[in-house]
């Protein structure tokens, strides 16, 4: 009986070392080489080791960065070309016979995709703009100055002319100012649109 008890404690322990050898011998399986295909998953698999990237990433903080000004600077671009100063001005353009006379017929924005140079802040009353346009015959660059000397005021025409490629200055308010006299009624409904509260010759 004895030896029965013993030989039944000696199998037991047999048991339990095979299973700790079995558990540490799937523990040290170590993942595919390269090259090898994966056949199978297990769970207690060695996880392959990472490289560590460091400050590799911080290379594309410039072009973020760039990306970033570039696309602010477009959308303020284009809030400019769309406004109703810039429409207002390019339709006095077409309507002025100093300007026909140098530009031609057809006079629009000199590129397809027009750069708006200067201040343009109506809320403070200042506008101080210049973009370059072209007729039928020639190509110049038009500026446009204005400010509102009181708070409820109408805008004043400071400057109105077109610099030519030869650098000569044509004074377009010599034939008389297009935009006096021009602002909102007390009664007119504001609506906000893509410009702002400027009125427009167009209209």
């Amino acid at each position: 009986m004895l030896q029965r008890i013993l030989r039944s404690k000696a199998l037991l322990q047999m048991r339990s070392v095979q299973r700790t050898n079995f558990v540490q011998r799937r523990m040290l399986v170590a993942p595919p080489k390269a090259g090898q295909v994966l056949m199978e998953r297990r769970s207690d698999r060695e996880l392959p080791e990472i490289d560590n990237p460091g400050w590799r990433w911080a290379r594309t903080i410039p072009i973020f960065l760039a990306v970033l000004i570039s696309s602010c600077l477009a959308i303020f671009n284009y809030q400019k070309s769309s406004s109703s100063v810039v429409a207002s001005s390019l339709y006095a353009l077409r309507t002025s016979p100093t300007a026909r006379e140098y530009l031609g017929d057809d006079i629009y924005f000199a590129h397809q995709m027009p750069w708006i140079w200067g201040e343009m802040n109506q809320l403070h009353g200042r506008i101080d703009i210049q973009f370059s346009v072209k007729g039928s015959r020639n190509q110049a660059t038009m500026r446009f100055t204005s400010h509102r000397p009181t708070r409820i005021g109408m805008f004043v025409t400071t400057e109105w002319s077109l610099t030519t490629k030869e650098k000569k200055r044509i004074d377009l308010l010599d034939a008389g100012d297009p935009f006096e006299g021009l602002d909102l009624d007390a009664e007119e409904v504001k609506s906000v649109g893509r410009g702002s509260y400027a009125p427009s010759l167009s209209q």
